[in-house]
């Protein structure tokens, strides 16, 4: 893509003067719409050291209303980042619906300058690239604009310009030996963004190779296309909204591999356990896990445990006996309910991301990111296209933390209708619990065959071999108990046996 670009391109002081007349106004006057239809905006720029990011973001802004932006400096990844995966310091900066955020580099840098200086195989880079791609396809399919833009510059231009700086006191701090080393190497760098921008280049989030030698003429240039790809986001949502069109109603989930599932009916529900063989599995499994704890702080092992299940199927005393086990410092429970208002205005992953553990640390969430195609989907919270292609943004959600090196380990906890029932009425009649029920599981409970429907669904196509899903029969809640124990050790010891084999 590099090599189409006319890096002599120029425009008059008298033109940009002209256009510019025009185009300034223009700029300013999409705030208001754009925050009408809440539509959130991101535009990310990269390209050569020198090539002008700074002043050209500085002129895009000065269009804007200060309340209605967020600019943000994308540097190295600092040590608490790094324990997490990659993508996951770029999804806390998502901006809210209606509000525009400016990159000054972004999560590109990963794929260009970081691939050629750390040595990262070819192979892991075509994995981050593509896991990019799949980002910003499920960004844009959540109603995000997303506006790509590499400042290009010739190796002559670039090494004129760190003269320039080093010339007076006041910028030659701007100029590091890393810079020049840059220079010098522009071929290698070359090949690399070029790939990079190659790669990358997607329907959904296509990149503006903008040619950065004069500075007026690439002002024009991105302000142009900031405005027609904004007006034009904003009349696909008009015409979207005059003219529905009904979802496709086929659930595709991805090029993944499944692991067959059986169906909720077929579940056997009669297993018990004793009172005194439960006490003797709980402590020997909870002896284990907490020494697997320590193994997994040692080893810098993630693990992402989630609960889903019916209510009152046991989910908070399957929780308290696996957290007993555990290490205070390493391992936080999260739990779910309906959105907030700050993260009902960002991508309903958002939230999830946030919330990931550090490497060598456990986060169980009670209740997940499976809402989406459980309660939102059964409530009419989500429009039928949104949660049928959930299923697909979800494994891939979990196939990153996988490929990050995390152990995801997913139970549904299953009862039956009348046991449910049973468990209601005690709650409802013991003063100490009656806290625990609510009018809306009343309501969720009269929905049963429903809810049934789409938790077989969401079993069948987001059962995969990197995130299999266990289902828990809860109707003896030791039982259940212990399984879980039993699943999480044995999944936890399987890792760590896989990864020493790896270091060997």
């Amino acid at each position: 893509m590099l090599d189409q670009v006319n890096l002599q391109q120029t425009v008059t002081k008298e033109e940009y003067k002209k256009q510019g007349k025009d185009l300034k106004p223009a700029l300013s006057a999409l705030q208001q719409p754009l925050k009408k239809a809440k539509l959130p905006v991101i535009i990310l720029f990269e390209g050569w050291g020198a090539a002008g990011k700074g002043s050209l973001i500085s002129s895009l802004i000065l269009n804007f209303d200060p309340r209605g932006f967020q600019v943000h400096s994308i540097s190295a990844p600092e040590e608490r980042e790094k324990r997490r995966p990659v993508l996951w310091r770029h999804w806390l900066d998502l901006p809210e619906q209606g509000i525009i955020s400016v990159l000054d580099r972004s999560w590109y840098q990963e794929v260009s300058v970081t691939r050629l200086e750390q040595n990262l195989a070819d192979s892991s880079a075509i994995r981050r690239m593509a896991d990019i791609n799949s980002f910003e396809h499920l960004l844009t399919d959540g109603g995000y604009l997303i506006l790509k833009f590499f400042l290009h510059i010739g190796k002559e231009e670039q090494k004129a310009r760190f003269d320039r700086l080093e010339q007076s006191k006041n910028t030659a701090w701007r100029v590091t030996e890393v810079d020049r080393r840059r220079n010098r190497q522009y071929d290698k760098y070359y090949k690399v963004y070029d790939e990079m921008l190659e790669y990358t280049n997607t329907e959904y989030a296509p990149w503006h190779v903008v040619s950065a030698t004069h500075r007026r003429s690439a002002t024009l240039e991105i302000y142009r296309t900031v405005l027609d790809r904004v007006q034009s986001a904003l009349k696909q949502r008009e015409e979207k909204a005059v003219h529905l069109t009904p979802a496709p109603g086929v659930i595709l989930p991805g090029d993944f591999p499944l692991v067959s599932m059986p169906k909720l009916a077929d579940v056997r529900l009669n297993e018990k356990l004793g009172k005194e063989k439960y006490k003797e599995e709980l402590d020997v499994l909870q002896e284990r896990l907490g020494e697997l704890h320590s193994k997994l702080y040692r080893k810098r092992v993630p693990v992402i445990i989630a609960y889903e299940g019916w209510d009152a199927a046991g989910k908070g005393g399957n929780i308290r006996r696996v957290a007993k086990a555990l290490d205070p410092r390493g391992y936080e429970v999260v739990p779910i309910a309906a959105p907030s208002q700050q993260e009902a205005a960002r991508h309903y992953l958002w939230r999830f991301w946030r919330k990931l553990p550090k490497d060598g640390h456990i986060a169980i969430f009670d209740r997940t990111w499976y809402g989406r195609v459980l309660v939102e989907r059964i409530e009419g919270f989500t429009p039928p296209e949104d949660w049928q292609r959930a299923y697909r943004e979800i494994n891939d959600f979990e196939r990153q933390l996988n490929d990050w090196g995390a152990v995801v380990i997913k139970f549904w906890l299953q009862i039956d209708k009348d046991e449910q029932l049973k468990r209601f009425q005690n709650r409802q009649n013991t003063p100490s619990k009656q806290w625990k029920i609510t009018d809306e599981d009343w309501r969720n409970r009269e929905k049963w065959d429903q809810y049934e429907i789409a938790v077989n669904d969401m079993l069948q196509y987001t059962s995969t071999e990197f995130a299999p899903w266990h289902i828990i029969p809860s109707q003896d809640k030791n039982f259940g108990r212990i399984q879980t124990l039993q699943i999480i050790t044995n999944a936890i010891q399987q890792r760590l046996d896989s990864n020493e084999k790896q270091n060997k």
